[in-house]
């Protein structure tokens, strides 16, 4: 085992400590073939080693010296494994995948085996269930041809409008990540409030020990912010992935969202360009990738309707949230989305993204379903190789919040009402072009689809919306909790 000595000493001939004069960086002695022993950087997976001088080598001393300059000084000198980030292999790219997909049950599984069977490893996913249609947006690393491939087959599965990948255009990128942060009260929890002013977060939940927080921004933002509060212990992180749109008033391949007149614009331009479309049969050739259901096997959970947007849940399912803790392997979200699958749950969001432990990520999803019905999935879901811990959130009182992109069709003299629309809300205005406003929102389901709703007389020309993510409040009080419990009885 190697012990680290500082920089400026040596061994004597009585085998003691000696000082010695660290020479001017002119005369520093760069290493040479003979001297065998001087410093050395070990790269060994991604983590860095620096080895000390040997006692017989009388140039390493000023060798030392030129790393202690480049690396920050004697006390950055460590004699164990450091962390550094790995970059990507040549040729292998970050890819941002949009897939447009109608509302079926088991079509996340579907989207996720394309990913599994070929041994690409998702980054990120975020998809929400909008009436009645979705915007998947998947974040996946590989070479063009690799890529390319991906978005051929995806375009082939049943239920599938259009895929794209729109990595190299103009757009606008966001996501949504949760902090809980170990902030007592004291100076502490004001400096965490300090940091939340200057990245613009939002204070979601405050008890004794933690802070909930919540930022959006793109992916430089979010990990800026979360170095920034690491020092204070990140207890839990739940993000959401990335959603894109393309900026101005260029549109994805479908040709808008629910603007009914470009969409028929559109539709009609791409039947003279392609009179044999794929239709949900199938194409010659081509397995139908799909998940059957019993449909003469009464009613039950592939045949609940979007939960997220009602205010009030009516029936005997109810929409259940569940944190699945995993580890980042490939094929893992094509495993859990194999049970939800099976058992014809139509999961009406999922989001998947990096947790506070290196090698781990979270998937926050929310399924309909009774608690008895949900407690059997949640110990099937136990069961699997690479999923650490699976929590039903609904039971408590816990933190939920969703982020979403509109772009609305808005000429000159609409931009103050559109502006003065989103300030009601909370939202903000993060593009403008000459006939086009895309608003950012975040909050609760119900809240979002109030905006859409309102939004709809103008033109809502795209979509994107990430899915809930969710932790447990540590202040163990929310509204639905209080519903369920006894108020104070008034005497008259």
């Amino acid at each position: 085992m190697w012990r680290c000595r500082p920089p400026h000493t040596s061994i004597d001939g009585a085998g003691g400590l000696a000082t010695v004069p660290l020479p001017l960086p002119a005369e520093r002695h760069p290493r040479s073939a003979g001297c065998s022993s001087g410093p050395r950087p070990c790269l060994q997976q991604g983590r860095q080693q620096f080895r000390q001088p040997a006692r017989h080598c009388p140039q390493a001393t000023s060798g030392l010296d030129t790393m202690t300059e480049r690396f920050g000084g004697p006390e950055e000198i460590y004699d164990v494994y450091v962390n550094q980030p790995e970059p990507l292999e040549e040729g292998v790219e970050k890819h941002v995948i949009s897939v447009f997909v109608a509302d079926e049950s088991g079509i996340i599984n579907r989207v996720a085996g394309v990913f599994a069977r070929r041994g690409a490893n998702i980054e990120s996913l975020a998809v929400g269930l909008n009436i009645d249609k979705a915007l998947f947006t998947i974040v996946v690393a590989g070479t063009q041809s690799v890529v390319a491939n991906l978005v051929k087959q995806l375009a082939k599965l049943v239920k599938v409008r259009y895929v794209e990948d729109i990595t190299h255009g103009e757009r606008v990128e966001r996501e949504l990540v949760l902090f809980k942060i170990r902030a007592p009260p004291g100076p502490t929890r004001m400096e965490v409030l300090q940091l939340v002013e200057i990245f613009r977060a939002r204070v979601a939940d405050v008890s004794e020990r933690s802070v909930t927080l919540g930022v959006t921004g793109d992916a430089g933002k979010t990990t800026a912010m979360e170095r920034a509060l690491s020092k204070f212990g990140i207890l839990e992180i739940a993000r959401t992935g990335k959603i894109s749109l393309k900026r101005g008033s260029a549109l994805l391949q479908m040709g808008g969202w629910g603007d009914s007149s470009t969409r028929r614009e559109h539709q009609a331009r791409g039947a003279a360009e392609q009179p044999q479309a794929a239709s949900a049969e199938g194409l010659p050739g081509s397995e139908p990738d799909v998940y059957m259901v019993d449909e003469h096997g009464g009613e039950g959970v592939w045949q609940v309707d979007n939960l997220l947007d009602a205010p009030t849940y009516a029936g005997e399912f109810e929409p259940h949230t569940l944190s699945i803790e995993v580890e980042d392997r490939p094929g893992v979200l094509n495993q859990v989305t194999g049970v939800l699958a099976r058992r014809g749950y139509n999961v009406q969001s999922l989001a998947v993204g990096h947790s506070e432990v290196e090698g781990q990520s979270r998937i926050t999803t929310v399924i309909p379903g009774s608690p008895e019905a949900t407690a059997k999935l949640v110990k099937q879901l136990n069961k699997l190789v690479y999923v650490l811990k699976v929590t039903d959130l609904s039971a408590a009182p816990f933190v939920k919040r969703e982020l979403a992109l509109i772009k609305v069709r808005c000429e000159a003299a609409q931009r103050r009402e559109l502006s003065d629309l989103a300030a009601i809300f909370h939202g903000t205005i993060c593009d403008v072009s000459l006939s086009t406003v895309t608003l950012e929102m975040q909050g609760k389901e119900t809240k979002i689809g109030a905006l859409q709703g309102l939004l709809a007389p103008y033109g809502i020309l795209e979509v994107a919306r990430t899915g809930r993510v969710a932790l447990a409040r540590d202040s163990g009080v929310d509204t639905r909790f209080l519903q369920r419990m006894k108020g104070s009885r008034v005497m008259l």
